[in-house]
């Protein structure tokens, strides 16, 4: 197995800078961090991670020596601050980051005082924890003829929400909602897919630490029971809200399906074999 990390030139002169890598760690389980994540990791020799989300299991495969710290207390000066001082000696500095780092991180936050200082970056995705919970629950976020479009979201808290991206206006597309850092929002979540015309019995599953080994839990409700339920499951922190036209799709009697596996369709790779179908979409 390869992957493209090219490998570390001997004689590195001593003013030269290492790279540091910005790494998606996954949504907790450390197995779902990529290859090259895992690659990465392996050969560095510092490792900044964000112990308040990241499993610390995934230090396992840091090599011996590597100088590991844990961000949960740290500023975002003193981060980027250890990540240049790293970088000055080691050629491999990881910060280790959970999800996605460009999704709902500080990655251009951190990223900038190391431009300035001249450190070279990179980055490495990762899986996202709206991925894992739609996994987790076994529900998929697209539908042919029902929803195409997935929209990554938020509630308004101590960060604002840009004029137009209220969760009332986005639920008003109807598509699937994958709703983060707002757990403890949920009468706010709940009363806004309501103003959007969203039935009170309309699905919304969440999923608490999706994927995280022995400590993933999976709460299915309505718009009107969400909330009551959550709390009755103690959900506080690290849980991702899914509403969806797709939902609980599992148990529909008949789905129409998509047309690049349908017999009737043609492809560069397969001409139709039967006369074209006419699905229709059912609910039970």
């Amino acid at each position: 197995m390869q992957t493209d990390i090219q490998p570390v030139e001997a004689g590195r002169a001593a003013s030269a800078r290492g790279t540091v890598w910005f790494v998606g760690a996954g949504p907790g389980d450390p197995e779902l961090i990529t290859v090259k994540g895992r690659a990465l990791v392996e050969r560095a020799g510092a490792i900044l991670f964000a112990g308040s989300l990241v499993s610390e299991a995934a230090m396992r495969w840091a090599p011996a020596g590597c100088t590991v710290a844990d961000s949960k207390d740290m500023t975002l000066e003193q981060m980027s601050t250890w990540l240049i001082e790293q970088a000055a000696r080691c050629d491999t500095v990881v910060r280790l980051q959970t999800g996605d780092p460009g999704l709902y991180g500080a990655l251009i936050e951190l990223v900038q005082p190391l431009d300035a200082a001249g450190v070279p970056v990179q980055v490495v995705p990762g899986v996202s924890s709206a991925m894992a919970s739609a996994a987790a629950a076994v529900e998929s976020l697209t539908l042919p003829e029902v929803t195409q479009t997935v929209i990554f979201t938020r509630m308004e808290g101590r960060t604002p929400m840009p004029q137009g991206e209220s969760l009332q206006a986005l639920a008003a597309h109807h598509s699937t909602l994958c709703i983060f850092l707002s757990i403890t929002l949920m009468g706010q979540v709940t009363a806004a897919l309501t103003a959007a015309g969203w039935s009170p019995d309309a699905p919304i599953v969440v999923v608490h630490k999706a994927s995280w080994p022995g400590e993933e839990k999976i709460v299915r409700g309505t718009i009107s029971t969400i909330q009551a339920l959550c709390r009755e499951a103690r959900l506080v922190s690290q849980s991702m809200i899914i509403a969806s036209p797709t939902l609980g799709s599992r148990q529909w009697t008949t789905l129409a399906k998509s047309k690049l596996y349908d017999a009737s369709f043609t492809h560069r790779f397969r001409r139709a074999s039967v006369p074209a179908s006419n699905l229709t979409l059912e609910s039970p």
